[in-house]
Protein backbone atom coordinates (compact mmCIF):
# COMPACT_ATOMS: atom_id res chain seq x y z
CA UNK A 1 0.00 0.00 0.00
CA UNK A 2 1.42 3.16 -0.49
CA UNK A 3 1.46 5.59 2.16
CA UNK A 4 3.62 8.94 1.29
CA UNK A 5 5.24 10.01 -1.74
CA UNK A 6 8.02 12.61 -2.90
CA UNK A 7 8.29 14.41 -6.25
CA UNK A 8 7.11 17.25 -8.19
CA UNK A 9 3.93 18.88 -8.94
CA UNK A 10 3.45 18.07 -12.85
CA UNK A 11 -0.49 18.87 -13.05
CA UNK A 12 -2.89 20.35 -10.69
CA UNK A 13 -6.90 19.88 -11.13
CA UNK A 14 -9.91 20.77 -9.80
CA UNK A 15 -10.11 18.11 -7.26
CA UNK A 16 -6.56 16.64 -7.53
CA UNK A 17 -2.94 16.63 -8.53
CA UNK A 18 -0.43 14.73 -10.60
CA UNK A 19 3.00 14.03 -8.25
CA UNK A 20 5.64 12.60 -10.39
CA UNK A 21 8.75 10.84 -8.53
CA UNK A 22 12.27 10.60 -9.45
CA UNK A 23 11.91 7.55 -11.16
CA UNK A 24 9.72 9.21 -13.85
CA UNK A 25 6.31 7.54 -12.22
CA UNK A 26 3.21 9.90 -11.99
CA UNK A 27 0.96 9.35 -9.75
CA UNK A 28 -2.90 11.05 -9.79
CA UNK A 29 -4.22 11.75 -6.02
CA UNK A 30 -7.36 13.53 -4.85
CA UNK A 31 -7.11 15.83 -2.24
CA UNK A 32 -8.63 18.19 0.36
CA UNK A 33 -9.07 21.96 -1.02
CA UNK A 34 -6.58 22.86 1.48
CA UNK A 35 -3.79 21.23 0.35
CA UNK A 36 -4.59 22.43 -2.97
CA UNK A 37 -4.89 25.84 -1.90
CA UNK A 38 -1.20 26.05 -0.93
CA UNK A 39 0.49 24.12 -3.42
CA UNK A 40 3.60 25.12 -4.97
CA UNK A 41 4.16 25.90 -8.52
CA UNK A 42 4.47 22.96 -11.15
CA UNK A 43 7.98 21.85 -10.97
CA UNK A 44 8.63 22.09 -7.33
CA UNK A 45 9.09 19.45 -5.19
CA UNK A 46 6.15 17.81 -2.96
CA UNK A 47 5.83 15.35 -0.47
CA UNK A 48 2.24 14.08 0.39
CA UNK A 49 1.01 11.39 2.49
CA UNK A 50 -1.21 8.99 0.96
CA UNK A 51 -4.24 6.91 1.74
CA UNK A 52 -4.49 4.10 -1.08
CA UNK A 53 -7.88 2.75 -1.92
CA UNK A 54 -8.58 -0.54 -3.84
CA UNK A 55 -11.54 -1.36 -5.34
CA UNK A 56 -12.96 -3.55 -7.94
CA UNK A 57 -12.56 -1.54 -10.86
CA UNK A 58 -10.08 0.84 -9.50
CA UNK A 59 -7.25 1.82 -6.99
CA UNK A 60 -7.74 5.34 -6.10
CA UNK A 61 -4.87 7.42 -4.39
CA UNK A 62 -5.49 10.35 -1.57
CA UNK A 63 -3.49 12.98 -0.66
CA UNK A 64 -3.08 15.04 2.90
CA UNK A 65 -0.32 17.65 4.00
CA UNK A 66 0.48 15.77 7.20
CA UNK A 67 -0.07 12.10 8.68
CA UNK A 68 -2.62 13.49 11.18
CA UNK A 69 -5.23 14.40 8.25
CA UNK A 70 -4.14 10.85 7.08
CA UNK A 71 -5.34 9.28 9.67
CA UNK A 72 -8.29 11.40 9.93
CA UNK A 73 -9.62 10.66 6.34
CA UNK A 74 -9.05 6.74 7.06
CA UNK A 75 -10.88 7.35 9.84
CA UNK A 76 -13.75 9.03 8.81
CA UNK A 77 -14.35 6.33 5.41
CA UNK A 78 -14.32 3.26 7.94
CA UNK A 79 -18.05 5.26 9.12
CA UNK A 80 -20.81 3.56 7.52
CA UNK A 81 -21.75 4.70 3.99
CA UNK A 82 -19.56 7.32 4.31
CA UNK A 83 -17.51 7.33 1.44
CA UNK A 84 -14.11 8.85 0.07
CA UNK A 85 -15.62 11.79 -1.74
CA UNK A 86 -17.55 12.68 1.34
CA UNK A 87 -14.45 12.03 3.42
CA UNK A 88 -12.56 14.64 1.12
CA UNK A 89 -15.39 16.94 1.38
CA UNK A 90 -15.25 17.08 5.36
CA UNK A 91 -11.61 17.89 5.11
CA UNK A 92 -11.71 20.23 2.28
CA UNK A 93 -13.82 22.32 5.29
CA UNK A 94 -12.78 21.25 8.41
CA UNK A 95 -8.62 20.69 9.69
CA UNK A 96 -8.45 17.85 12.55
CA UNK A 97 -8.97 20.31 14.96
CA UNK A 98 -12.15 21.99 13.85
CA UNK A 99 -14.12 18.49 13.88
CA UNK A 100 -12.28 17.76 17.19
CA UNK A 101 -14.16 20.98 18.19
CA UNK A 102 -17.03 19.83 16.66
CA UNK A 103 -17.46 17.27 19.00
CA UNK A 104 -16.27 18.93 21.54
CA UNK A 105 -19.57 21.63 21.07
CA UNK A 106 -22.13 19.14 20.04
CA UNK A 107 -22.17 21.15 16.85
CA UNK A 108 -24.09 18.21 14.52
CA UNK A 109 -25.30 21.33 12.74
CA UNK A 110 -21.47 22.05 11.47
CA UNK A 111 -21.44 18.72 9.60
CA UNK A 112 -24.50 20.18 7.50
CA UNK A 113 -22.65 22.45 6.08
CA UNK A 114 -20.36 20.07 4.11
CA UNK A 115 -22.01 19.53 0.83
CA UNK A 116 -23.62 16.57 0.21
CA UNK A 117 -24.35 16.13 4.19
CA UNK A 118 -28.60 16.00 5.07
CA UNK A 119 -29.54 16.16 8.76
CA UNK A 120 -29.44 13.04 9.45
CA UNK A 121 -26.28 11.97 7.57
CA UNK A 122 -24.47 14.67 9.82
CA UNK A 123 -26.29 13.36 13.19
CA UNK A 124 -24.80 9.63 12.31
CA UNK A 125 -21.54 10.76 11.21
CA UNK A 126 -21.08 13.07 14.38
CA UNK A 127 -22.12 10.14 17.04
CA UNK A 128 -19.33 7.75 15.25
CA UNK A 129 -17.05 10.60 15.40
CA UNK A 130 -17.98 11.42 18.94
CA UNK A 131 -16.72 7.70 20.08
CA UNK A 132 -13.77 7.68 17.92
CA UNK A 133 -12.62 10.95 18.82
CA UNK A 134 -13.26 10.95 22.13
CA UNK A 135 -9.73 10.41 23.65
CA UNK A 136 -8.20 13.11 21.70
CA UNK A 137 -10.69 16.00 22.10
CA UNK A 138 -9.07 17.12 25.47
CA UNK A 139 -6.43 17.48 23.56
CA UNK A 140 -7.33 20.31 21.79
CA UNK A 141 -4.76 23.65 21.63
CA UNK A 142 -6.27 26.05 24.33
CA UNK A 143 -6.40 29.24 21.16
CA UNK A 144 -10.49 28.04 21.05
CA UNK A 145 -11.96 29.91 18.86
CA UNK A 146 -9.83 30.23 15.44
CA UNK A 147 -11.46 27.55 14.03
CA UNK A 148 -14.67 28.69 13.70
CA UNK A 149 -13.73 31.76 12.82
CA UNK A 150 -12.50 30.19 9.93
CA UNK A 151 -15.46 28.06 9.27
CA UNK A 152 -17.89 31.34 9.43
CA UNK A 153 -15.48 33.62 7.36
CA UNK A 154 -15.31 31.06 5.03
CA UNK A 155 -19.18 30.40 5.16
CA UNK A 156 -19.67 34.50 4.88
CA UNK A 157 -17.73 34.90 1.31
CA UNK A 158 -18.94 31.39 0.20
CA UNK A 159 -22.47 33.56 0.27
CA UNK A 160 -21.49 35.87 -0.88
CA UNK A 161 -20.85 34.42 -4.32
CA UNK A 162 -16.86 33.25 -4.28
CA UNK A 163 -15.61 29.25 -4.14
CA UNK A 164 -14.31 27.84 -1.14
CA UNK A 165 -11.04 26.89 -3.09
CA UNK A 166 -10.75 30.99 -3.18
CA UNK A 167 -12.12 31.74 0.22
CA UNK A 168 -10.67 29.40 2.52
CA UNK A 169 -6.70 30.59 1.66
CA UNK A 170 -7.85 34.26 1.55
CA UNK A 171 -9.37 33.45 5.63
CA UNK A 172 -6.30 31.42 6.55
CA UNK A 173 -4.00 33.95 5.33
CA UNK A 174 -6.08 36.57 7.16
CA UNK A 175 -5.81 34.40 10.15
CA UNK A 176 -2.33 33.70 9.94
CA UNK A 177 -1.15 37.68 10.46
CA UNK A 178 -3.69 38.30 13.34
CA UNK A 179 -4.89 35.22 14.86
CA UNK A 180 -7.21 37.45 17.22
CA UNK A 181 -9.55 38.22 14.43
CA UNK A 182 -13.09 37.95 14.98
CA UNK A 183 -15.84 36.88 12.55
CA UNK A 184 -16.34 40.38 10.91
CA UNK A 185 -12.55 41.18 10.81
CA UNK A 186 -11.17 38.17 9.08
CA UNK A 187 -14.16 38.47 6.38
CA UNK A 188 -12.72 42.26 5.81
CA UNK A 189 -9.51 41.16 5.67
CA UNK A 190 -10.17 38.33 3.55
CA UNK A 191 -12.44 40.37 0.94
CA UNK A 192 -9.23 43.19 0.71
CA UNK A 193 -6.79 40.31 -0.17
CA UNK A 194 -9.39 38.22 -3.02
CA UNK A 195 -10.15 42.12 -4.49
CA UNK A 196 -6.51 42.55 -4.90
CA UNK A 197 -6.26 39.63 -6.96
CA UNK A 198 -9.09 40.28 -9.00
Amino acid sequence: MIAYLEGRLLEVGESSLVLVTEGGVGYELYAPVPLLARLPVRGEQLTVYVQTIVREDAIELYGFEDWESRKLFAMLISISKLGPKTGLAILSMYSPDDLRRVVADEDVAALTKVPGIGKKTGQHIFLELKYKLKDTVGDLPAAGPAGSVLRDAVTGLVNLGYSEEEARPAVEQALADDADLDVAEALRAALKRLAAKR
